[in-house]
C-alpha cells in the first residue's frame, strides 16, 4: 500500500502557499452567480466552504450542508477543458495596406500560465487525458494545446459525494482518483475533526508536500479515507449500461427513439457547451468598422448548430434527431473507433444543464431495452 500522510484543515492555506511560491496560478472551485465554478483562488476563504450543490435532471441548486467541509460538492457547470482549450483563441491578425492588400498574418504571443488545478475529481482527470489524446494525439498537434497542459500540477480529490446525476462508476473513471495527479485529497470530517488524506502522486508532489505541514496516516486515517470513497462510490444518481454499447448504438441508428428525443431536444448545446470532453470548434474572421484590421479566432462551437455540419448545398445534419443522434452515438461508440475510449466519463453535467432535462442514460436505456424490436415501418 502506497504511504499516505495528513495535512490538518487548519494547514491548508499552506498547501496553497507552497504552490504559490513555485509560481503556480491556482485554479480551483469557489461560488459565482449561483454556482460553484472554477477560477483563481489563491486562499481557503475563496473555496467554498460549507456548501453542496443538489443536482438533478434540469436542475441544479446550491444549499449550505451541516459543515465547513471545502470539497462538499459535486462537479458544477465548468470543467477544467476551459484551460485545456479555451473557448476563445486569437490565432492571427492583419492590417489591410493603402492599396487594398492585406500585410502578413502576425500569430498573438501565447503565455500560459502554470495552472496549479485544485479540487480535480477523477471523472476530471479522465477527461483531461481524452482531451489531450484528442488534442495532442494526431498526426499535428497545436504547439498551443500543448504549451496549455504541460507542467500542470494537479491537486485532486477524491470526491466525499455523488451527484444526483453522476454515473462514473458506470464509466469505470471514479469516484476515487488512481493516476493522473501529483496529489490526491480525501477530505475527512467528524468527531470534531477536519483533515485531509493526502496521497502522492508524483516526484514533484513529494516536494511540495515537504513544504507543507504534515504528517504520516494512521490506519485509523485510511480507514476513514477508505469509508468516504465507499459511501460515494454507494451514492451514484445515475446508471448506465455500457455492454457492446457501440454495437448497440451502431445497429439502432434508425430507431424510433431518435425521433423521440428530438421532439424534447432545444439544440440548445448546454450539453456540449458543459461536457469536459466535447471539442467541436469553429473558426470566424472579424474585421473592424473601418475594415483595416481583420482577425482569426477560434471559438468553442457545438454539433447540435445547424451550421457545424454546414456544406455546399446546406447542412448534413439538419434535423433535431440527426444532430442529438450525432452527439450521442459520438460520445458513446464512435469517439472509441476515433479515439480508443468512450468520449463519457459520467460526470452527469449534459444531464443536470440540460433544460429539458434530456437524460443520456435514459435515452441509452430505451434503446437497450427494445433494441430489435423496432416496428418494420418505423
Amino acid at each position: 500500500m502506497a504511504a499516505s500522510f495528513v495535512i490538518e484543515r487548519s494547514d491548508f492555506d499552506a498547501l496553497l502557499g507552497a504552490l504559490q511560491h513555485r509560481g503556480h496560478t491556482i485554479i480551483g472551485p469557489t461560488i459565482r452567480d449561483g454556482a460553484i465554478i472554477y477560477d483563481e483562488v489563491a486562499c481557503a476563504a475563496q473555496l467554498p466552504a460549507g456548501w453542496t450543490d443538489e443536482q438533478d435532471g434540469g436542475h441544479y441548486r446550491l444549499r449550505r450542508r451541516n459543515d465547513e467541509a471545502l470539497f462538499g460538492y459535486a462537479v458544477g457547470p465548468h470543467s477544467f477543458k476551459q484551460f485545456q482549450l479555451p473557448s476563445e483563441v486569437k490565432l492571427w491578425e492583419a492590417d489591410v495596406d493603402q492599396h487594398g492588400g492585406l500585410s502578413d498574418p502576425v500569430e498573438p504571443e501565447r503565455k500560459s500560465p502554470r495552472y496549479a488545478f485544485l479540487g480535480a475529481r477523477s471523472c476530471e482527470l479522465h477527461a483531461m487525458g481524452i482531451l489531450d489524446r484528442v488534442l495532442l494525439g494526431g498526426a499535428h498537434p497545436d504547439p498551443a494545446d500543448r504549451a496549455r497542459t504541460e507542467n500542470v500540477f494537479i491537486v485532486a480529490v477524491q470526491c466525499g459525494q455523488a451527484g444526483g446525476t453522476c454515473f462514473c462508476v458506470s464509466m469505470n473513471t471514479g469516484p476515487v482518483a488512481e493516476r493522473g495527479f501529483d496529489l490526491a485529497l480525501t477530505e475527512v470530517l467528524g468527531n470534531r475533526e477536519h483533515h485531509f488524506v493526502v496521497e502522492v502522486g508524483s516526484e514533484r508532489g513529494g516536494e511540495v508536500l515537504a513544504d507543507v505541514p504534515h504528517r504520516p496516516a494512521a490506519d485509523g486515517d485510511r480507514r476513514a479515507a477508505q469509508d468516504v470513497h465507499a459511501r460515494t462510490a454507494s451514492q451514484m444518481g445515475r446508471e448506465l449500461d455500457v455492454t457492446d454499447i457501440k454495437e448497440l448504438l451502431y445497429r439502432n441508428y434508425e430507431h424510433p427513439r431518435w425521433d423521440e428525443v428530438a421532439e424534447r431536444c432545444l439544440t440548445c448545446g448546454n450539453c456540449t457547451m458543459v461536457c469536459p470532453t466535447c471539442f467541436c470548434t469553429t473558426v470566424e474572421d472579424v474585421t473592424d468598422l473601418q475594415g483595416e484590421h481583420v482577425e482569426r479566432h477560434q471559438r468553442w462551437d457545438s454539433c447540435f448548430t445547424i451550421d457545424y455540419s454546414g456544406v455546399h448545398g446546406g447542412a448534413a445534419r439538419s434535423s433535431t434527431r440527426s444532430r442529438y443522434r450525432q452527439w450521442m452515438t459520438h460520445k458513446l461508440a464512435t469517439w472509441q473507433d476515433q479515439f480508443g475510449s468512450s468520449g463519457c466519463v459520467g460526470c452527469g453535467r449534459c444531464i443536470t444543464w440540460c433544460p429539458v432535462a434530456i437524460d443520456l442514460t435514459e435515452e441509452a436505456r430505451a434503446i437497450r431495452e427494445t433494441d430489435g424490436r423496432i416496428d418494420a415501418d418505423a
